[in-house]
Formats: C-alpha cells, sequence, structure tokens
C-alpha cells in the first residue's frame, strides 16, 4: 500500500457514552448514550502535542501511550503509514473507570480521526472496518459498536473468544443496530469512585452452571425484544446471573442499589463493568423513584439514548 496523503486543518469527531451488558447480555448488547467527548486533530510537522481538559484531565498519558493517539496510529498503520506529526485536544466527559465506556470512546475517537486525516481514507477504511479495529483493539465489540454507531446494538464475533482476546486466528466482527422504544429513558447513577474493568472481570469465573447459561440466554433474547417494543417485559428481560452477582462483592453499593431498584420493578443493572448503575425508566413514576433513591455524593443523570452514529464533525478541507 502506498503512503497516505494526509489532509490539512482540523478533523473532529464527538463520541458519545455507552452501557453495554445491560444485564444479561453480556459482551454482547450496548447502548449509546447521550453523554460525549469531543476531540480533534491535526497534522503536524512533527512531535507530539497533547492537551485534555475534563475527565481525566490530571491522570492520563499525555505521550504515545494516551489511548485515542494509539488508535489512531493503529489505523494510521492499516491505511499505509504515520503523518509527521500529531497535536491532539480532548475535551472530556464521560466519567473514567465507571462502566460507561470511556476507552472505547476513545478508541472510536482515535480510528474516526485518523481515517478522517487521511485523504480517501472513509473509502479505504469502510465503517465495517473501522468496527473490526476498533473492537481489535478494545479487545471485544459490545461497547465501540453502540459507540461507532449508536443506538442499541447487538455485536458478536466468529470464531472463539476468551476473556476478550482472540483465540482463533482473526476474527470477524458484526453489529446490528437497532431502535430503541421511545419512552425508555436511561438513567445513570455514577459514584464518586472508579473501578478496573481488568479487576472486575478477574471475579468471573471460568465455568458456569448450565442452569445459569440457560437463564440469561432466553434473557438476552427477551431484552431485544423488551428494549425495541415489548417494554412490559423489561423487568425480568434485564435479569441476570452471568457475571453481575459474580462482581458485586467489587462493587457492593451499586449492587445493593441495583437490588433495591428493582424490589421497587425498576429495570436497573450494572452499567458495564461498573461501578455505574443503569436504571431504565418507563414512564414518570419510575424515572422519579430512581431520582428520589440517589445516593448521597453520587451524580444521577438523565442520559437519553444517542441514536446517530459518530463521525466527523467538520471534514477537514484538503490541500
Amino acid at each position: 500500500m502506498p503512503r497516505p496523503a494526509f489532509r490539512g486543518g482540523v478533523a473532529q469527531v464527538r463520541v458519545p457514552a455507552t452501557s453495554a451488558n445491560l444485564g444479561p447480555g453480556f459482551d454482547t448488547l450496548g447502548l449509546a448514550l447521550g453523554l460525549f467527548d469531543d476531540v480533534m486533530a491535526r497534522v503536524a510537522d512533527s512531535g507530539l502535542a497533547i492537551d485534555v481538559a475534563g475527565e481525566g484531565e490530571e491522570s492520563v498519558a499525555l505521550d504515545e501511550s494516551h489511548l485515542v493517539v494509539r488508535a489512531m496510529r493503529a489505523t494510521f498503520e492499516r491505511l499505509g503509514g504515520q503523518p509527521p506529526g500529531l497535536e491532539l485536544v480532548c475535551a472530556n466527559r464521560i466519567p473514567h473507570g465507571r462502566g460507561l465506556g470511556s476507552s472505547s470512546a476513545a478508541i472510536v475517537a482515535g480510528v474516526l480521526l485518523a481515517r478522517g486525516l487521511v485523504l480517501g481514507g472513509e473509502t479505504t477504511l469502510t465503517q465495517l472496518d473501522a468496527l473490526q479495529l476498533a473492537s481489535e483493539i478494545e479487545g471485544h465489540p459490545d461497547n465501540v459498536a453502540p459507540c461507532l454507531l449508536g443506538g442499541f446494538t447487538v455485536a458478536w464475533t466468529d470464531g472463539e473468544q476468551t476473556d476478550g482476546e482472540q483465540t482463533d486466528g482473526e476474527q470477524s466482527v458484526h453489529a446490528l443496530k437497532l431502535a430503541v422504544a421511545p419512552e425508555i429513558s436511561p438513567i445513570v447513577l455514577i459514584p464518586p469512585y472508579e473501578s478496573s474493568t481488568a479487576q472486575v472481570r478477574r471475579l468471573l469465573p471460568a465455568q458456569v452452571p448450565f442452569s445459569d447459561a440457560v437463564f440469561n440466554s432466553a434473557r438476552s433474547a427477551l431484552l431485544v425484544a423488551a428494549l425495541t417494543g415489548a417494554t412490559s417485559s423489561l423487568l425480568e428481560a434485564t435479569a441476570d446471573r452471568l457475571h453481575q452477582p459474580y462482581r458485586a462483592e467489587a462493587m457492593a453499593e451499586s449492587a445493593e442499589l441495583v437490588a433495591a431498584l428493582r424490589e421497587h420493578g425498576v429495570p436497573t443493572v450494572i452499567s458495564g463493568a461498573g461501578p455505574t448503575v443503569l436504571a431504565l425508566a418507563r414512564n414518570t413514576a419510575e424515572f422519579e423513584l430512581v431520582t428520589s433513591m440517589q445516593p448521597a455524593k453520587w451524580r444521577c443523570e438523565h442520559l437519553p439514548v444517542h441514536a446517530e452514529p459518530a463521525g466527523l464533525l467538520r471534514p477537514s478541507p484538503g490541500r
């Protein structure tokens, strides 16, 4: 592949927060939410300059290990080569380490920015290619799919997968986007502390009882129907035996809040790997109940489903 020609000017993307798993849909189901990171980049003559404001501004790396930069480098490599230099500006609103897809947002932003800075990049790297690459960087597609496509997504891979790692050669990633019933109002309850996806993932057992696998299989199928129209089944559809019970010890307060809201009939789950709690209110009464049960020092935000796909906000002019 010949070396790419780079665009002048600034490329900018807006990428949404996401909530994955949604109860029984472990590593498969995801939802894009109305909270965004805005990321801008341009090709420079040399070097690497990174500016971060907002979430993570005091903790994220400002070098080649920055996740947006890593995703951009992987994308440039896929498109034929690296630019002479990069400037990157991130305005972050998605909390880090809370189960709201901040890493997936960074990866998708990096892939889209790099693609946008290469002349002909969108032709060479299609949306499906972008999904594949973002999934390879993240390790699984459940967050990157809704971040890239918007809305409610079902994502899957061809071939075997263990704990987010490839085990049978290169995998093909696929995703299906579905519309969410309009009466569903996602509410997130965000604690003032973080959790590590890698650490809580280690709490999962290597094997689960067959009856639990059957339980989750049925609930995952039901959840697709409930989110897209059969909302009366949403409480039962968000029940899970595959991952949340095993992770509860690492986020006891979150697990207790999920249980309390579910006892009141509100469909509620751990968002992603936690510790954020996601409630899917279906009416005003459920919405008000969730907000009334907000723990002290937690943030409570109504984040509507974000249905639009991620993409360049301001296409950069060619040279």
